[in-house]
């Protein structure tokens, strides 16, 4: 009953849970719509570029990058490892609605996906590099293509050097440092496009383990051991690739009326600097605070450094605001459109964001392996795929979640301060409260000081969970078609 008292919170709660259609979008209004691209690194955490002062990685590139548009300095992955963070940049949902819970689990095909909005609107669309939001293989329910894009070059998880991709399901042995075989892909789409709007989904394989930089870049860094030679090296191959992607904008003469966005999908790893407590699979700030740039010349045209929080699921409604698409047949987003902070019209948040790691382990995909046996399979005339690595499953909701339990770690972040709520395995619950504008590294637990702000803060983030459970169990599709 306590919560009944916090009416108004509850109210917060329905108002930043945004709508937008599931099933089909008019075009945009404007003939001019802008060229979209969003490039993501993996497991790069904020501190891992020069421009946040990192004292040995070069990234001369995104630090002009940063220095020329809006640079996000306190934005966050909507979870703490990769494919459920790739998962909310699809959809604009925390992925937990859809049972991504975390890393190497798919996105279901009922969602309807930012790729398919933008193409739906009449944007061409193209994905390059790590997919893991399930299998690369010519029938999968959850590959690339079935999630809106009409060409792809892509790894079903991270990639090194000379990595095989699979274009639409056929493998194919590329040769080149990663991240600039990615770019290079992505550029032959985009020269081919520039004619018309599109959308490039560019991911890069790097820096995630096992951190194997050409010699090149390892060079750079001759007083460091060497794995940290190719950790720093592999940021730079990053950094080069976008300096190109960058100049080839430029050189088509189409970067004025094209959005870049570049982050990294979480936190990053023990010997990175993280932009906050813990690393990487934590909730702390560490796992969830990464680095993120948008230019925009046409519109971003006053270089700029902006505190307000943001994360991966704003990413969708931002990109349906720019290319001005009219929205039908609601379906619930956890993401706010930034579009008016890119105009310099958005002071602060209203809208809390909430974070969730649910007790759910994680499936392994062997990228290198897979594609390997594709790759040869192919070369022998055998075309065909097992179908038990499809998986065809993934629709399916065979399981109810509980809305009593709500089982893990969430936090709620309703600036500037940021609850912890941590289930144990004996149900007991723990409350840790943080004002990160004073204490970004989450050490100053003041819930024992502020039981008024625990208490309401408590009911909000335990509402928005219960919301999160009727998405699991598939409230969401009812009546609905995608």
């Amino acid at each position: 009953m306590k919560c009944l008292n916090f009416l108004k919170s509850i109210i917060i709660i329905c108002c930043c849970v945004l709508s937008v259609s599931i099933s089909g979008f008019k075009k945009a209004k404007s003939g001019n719509r802008p060229n979209i691209i969003l490039v993501l690194a993996d497991y790069q955490g904020w501190g891992d570029v020069g421009y946040n002062g990192h004292p040995v990685v070069k990234t001369p590139n995104l630090d002009d990058m940063a220095g020329s548009g809006l640079r996000f300095d306190r934005f966050y992955s909507a979870a703490p490892v990769c494919s459920p963070t790739r998962a909310s940049i699809m959809t604009g949902r925390h992925p937990n609605r859809f049972g991504c819970f975390t890393w190497g689990h798919t996105l279901r095909p009922q969602e309807y996906t930012i790729a398919e909005a933008l193409k739906d609107a009449g944007y061409v669309t193209d994905h390059f590099g790590k997919w893991h939001l399930g299998p690369v293989y010519k029938d999968s329910p959850v590959n690339p293509g079935a999630s809106g894009f009409d060409e792809w070059f892509s790894s079903p998880n991270y990639f090194d050097n000379d990595p095989i991709l699979s274009r639409k399901g056929i493998a194919v042995q590329t040769q080149g440092e990663s991240s600039m075989v990615t770019v290079d892909a992505a550029l032959e789409f985009i020269r081919e496009n520039r004619s018309r709007p599109f959308f490039a989904y560019i991911c890069f394989g790097s820096p995630h383990g096992k951190h194997i930089a050409i010699e090149q870049y390892k060079e750079l860094y001759p007083d460091q051991i060497e794995k940290l030679q190719n950790f720093f090296g592999e940021i730079t191959g990053i950094d080069m690739a976008v300096g190109k992607l960058r100049r080839e904008l430029k050189n088509i003469g189409i970067e004025k009326n094209t959005v870049l966005w570049y982050l990294s999908d979480n936190g990053g790893l023990k010997w990175g600097i993280q932009g906050g407590r813990e690393m990487k699979g934590s909730i702390y700030e560490g796992g969830l605070r990464v680095p993120s740039i948008v230019e925009w010349p046409g519109q971003i045209k006053n270089p700029g450094i902006t505190n307000i929080p943001c994360n991966t699921s704003d990413i969708y409604p931002t990109f349906i605001d720019i290319a001005e698409i009219n929205s039908e047949n609601k379906h619930v987003l956890d993401g706010i459109s930034l579009e008016p902070l890119f105009k310099n019209e958005m002071k602060s948040r209203e809208n809390p964001i909430g974070f969730w790691k649910y007790p759910k382990r994680g499936n392994k995909v062997a990228s290198y392996q897979l594609m390997l046996e594709l790759l040869q399979k192919q070369q022998a005339g055998d075309m065909k795929v097992d179908s038990s690595k499809l998986e065809l499953y993934a629709g399916e909701i065979t399981k109810q979640y509980p809305a009593d339990i709500l089982p893990g770690h969430a936090a709620w972040l309703d600036w500037p301060y940021k609850l912890h709520r941590i289930r144990s395995g004996n149900n007991k619950i723990k409350y840790e409260l943080y004002n990160i504008e004073v204490d970004p590294y989450e050490k100053n637990n003041i819930a024992g000081r502020v039981q008024n702000q625990v208490e309401s803060m408590s009911c909000q983030l335990e509402e928005w969970m219960r919301s999160v459970i009727n998405s699991l169990n598939g409230d969401d599709y009812l009546n609905t078609e995608k």
